[in-house]
């Protein structure tokens, strides 16, 4: 999970910069809309909704906008109702796997939008089904380290957690994600709660079952580019990979 580990890191600390654009603000308004329309209104019974919001906060999304979503995704205000969740799949530089997410209106909009991503980049977008099945649904819990990992595991197996891996959060901290089954997520994150962790971010998350090992230079670039025009997509909601590359080798192909 080495690759998709660096990989979110990465997007983790780009978002901080990037907070201030208003596409990011547009697609955390339409993931509050989403789970709002799925769970309800009520951050108190819609784990969802809760952990969007926090999200939103994070980066500084204003209250007025985070209010203003939830009563779209509620049906009182008017706006994105054709909104829905698809999942495309395609193959990135060297035979990368990638997993794309993402919320749109127009399906024929966002599938020429991805194509294009990726056609100028290498890669190309497949059939569903494609790649999925190299995938696999964990609901992942990120707590800022250093920890006990002995009393970081019991709290983990007591929250229903499967697995935790030593993750780099941005170049200051350091910290753990902790995984579990998807349906499990909002005992996990209650129980690390309970237990005073400092969690930083709660989602749900692709897992590649394995990895491609990318070296070659060019590729790298090639790829890295690529992830980063799918990231850029207004309707995309998360991108995942199947790749690893080593830190040298990432850092010197973000530059």
């Amino acid at each position: 999970m080495a690759g998709h580990s660096k990989w979110a890191n990465i997007k983790r600390q780009k978002a901080r910069v990037d907070a201030v654009k208003g596409k990011t603000f547009a697609k955390l308004s339409r993931e509050i809309i989403v789970a709002t329309r799925t769970g309800g209104p009520d951050p108190a019974g819609n784990f969802q909704l809760r952990t969007a919001i926090d999200k939103a906060k994070a980066a500084g999304f204003p209250n007025d906008n985070i209010d203003r979503a939830i009563a779209k995704g509620s049906g009182q205000l008017s706006g994105d109702d054709a909104l829905e969740t698809i999942r495309y799949e395609g193959y990135g530089p060297g035979g990368v796997a990638v997993l794309i997410e993402a919320l749109t209106d127009n399906r024929n909009r966002t599938a020429a939008d991805l194509r294009a991503a990726f056609s100028k980049n290498g890669g190309n977008l497949g059939e569903t089904g494609c790649v999925g099945w190299m995938f696999e649904p964990k609901g992942v819990v990120t707590i800022v380290g250093p920890v006990d990992e002995n009393t970081l595991l019991e709290a983990a197996i007591e929250g229903g957690a499967e697995s935790y891996e030593a993750t780099q959060i941005d170049d200051d901290r350091d910290g753990f994600d902790v995984l579990c089954d998807p349906s499990d997520l909002e005992t996990l994150n209650n129980a690390l709660q309970a237990a005073d962790y400092t969690i930083e971010q709660v989602e749900n998350r692709w897992i590649p079952s394995n990895t491609i090992d990318v070296t070659d230079a060019d590729h790298a670039r090639s790829l890295l580019k690529m992830m980063d025009a799918l990231e850029d997509l207004d309707d995309v909601q998360s991108v995942t990979a199947n790749f690893d590359m080593a830190d040298d080798l990432m850092a010197a192909s973000v530059a």
